[in-house]
């Protein structure tokens, strides 16, 4: 059948969380309909994949998003009493494209990844909504609050508050909301009881046959150093709280131990917080062409998030590169996985130390966590088998 599906970040090419979920989500969704797509770009580099995603759609707009202009332009939902994440998704011409292509095209079923996409179509009485919110970003905002003062910490409480708001409405204008994990569709639930009955889990995946160890692939590593290696997109908050933290309050207490040891962040657009780390110890890279072979050859790979809300897809990538991976608590939670054999978890500076000093002095035991990570994600974290929750729901809206 033909579906619309909405996008707030062009979902190609799958190079950061969000995008890596959208992406498969648009895979999924193609393989089995005609799949008519609008979405927005904020990064020039994806421009040159604009063609790439045009081939798989049946129809596509792509809106130009300027992040600078859009934050000012998001400021006047302050005035109006609206969430700033609406304004700020919000563009003249994506609107008329989605009004003509549901005109145009017999599409009955709109898939909405993010909340903030459900304005170009939650007023469509005739047209059945799904919507992928990911993760309860309402929630996210909140935890911003607590961890700034001042201005900014009042901006992000009046986020989370009215956010949350405009969640609920569109979680009860939907035929069924998903979210990331069982805990986040039940801090939702607890937060929309009126909903609870149409939010289900739909999980992240991995692609293990992309993200799988290669011997021939070589190392980007110096000779006798001991890498050590964060992934993510490094101009995201709570990537850059996690290496900032890392790095002032971990890495001195491994170097002590093992003074060869370095730390790389790989992952783009690292902003000035991330660039002034660089020193002895510690390497940012910026954007890569390939991920992969700095995590092959890693010592280890840390995630260290203190603000993490769901399935982090760069812990799963690791994983399945048969990489040992130490996690924040709250990071592994959501995982499916056994912590101590196939993931290991610290809740403090000192924990973290203690868990990759002891990986770093028994290879042997940390080839056998990489072994058994990679071993879970191939038994646990198919996309197919998770994406395909959707497909009931969609099914659902076939006219008999």
């Amino acid at each position: 059948m033909d579906l619309l599906y909405l996008v707030h970040r062009m979902p190609y090419p799958p190079n950061k969380g969000d995008k890596v979920r959208s992406y498969h989500l648009l895979k999924h969704l193609v393989s089995q309909h005609r799949v008519f797509l609008g979405t927005f770009i904020d990064d020039p580099a994806d421009e040159p994949y604009i063609d790439t995603l045009r081939a798989l759609c049946a129809g596509l707009h792509v809106a130009r998003l300027d992040p600078r202009s859009a934050k000012l332009r998001s400021l006047r939902g302050l005035l109006d009493g609206q969430a700033l994440t609406l304004r700020y998704y919000r563009d003249a011409g994506l609107a008329d494209w989605v009004d003509r292509t549901l005109r145009e095209h017999d599409i009955r079923t709109a898939v909405v990844f993010s909340s903030s996409m459900a304005q170009y179509v939650e007023h469509r009485p005739d047209l059945r909504m799904l919507v992928d919110f990911v993760d309860v970003d309402s929630a996210k905002w909140s935890d911003y609050a607590q961890a700034h003062r001042g201005p900014l910490s009042w901006i992000y409480r009046r986020e989370g508050t009215h956010l949350l708001s405009y969640e609920r409405q569109v979680a009860a204008r939907a035929e069924a909301s998903f979210f990331v994990t069982e805990s986040e569709t039940r801090l939702f639930q607890s937060l929309a009881p009126e909903c609870a009955d149409q939010v289900e889990a739909m999980c992240n995946g991995v692609d293990a046959d992309f993200f799988a160890p290669d011997p021939t692939r070589p190392s980007p590593y110096e000779a006798g150093e001991k890498p050590l290696v964060f992934t993510g997109a490094m101009d995201y908050w709570p990537n850059v709280d996690a290496v900032t933290w890392f790095v002032k309050d971990v890495l001195p207490l491994l170097r002590e131990e093992w003074p060869s040891l370095r730390f790389h962040i790989v992952g783009r657009s690292p902003n000035a917080a991330v660039l002034d780390l660089r020193g002895e110890g510690v390497n940012v890279t910026g954007t890569v062409d390939d991920v992969r072979p700095y995590l092959q050859h890693a010592a280890a790979v840390v995630a260290p998030l203190r603000l993490a809300r769901g399935i982090q897809n760069k812990v799963l990538e690791a994983m399945a590169m048969g990489r040992p991976v130490v996690a924040s608590t709250s990071c592994a939670a959501p995982i499916d996985a056994v912590v101590g054999s196939e993931l290991l978890a610290a809740g403090d500076a000192a924990g973290f130390a203690a868990a990759v000093s002891a990986l770093l002095s028994t290879p042997a035991r940390a080839a056998e966590v990489g072994a058994a990570a990679r071993q879970c994600v191939l038994q646990r974290y198919s996309w197919q088998s998770h994406l395909s929750r959707i497909e009931r729901h969609i099914d659902a809206g076939v006219a008999p």
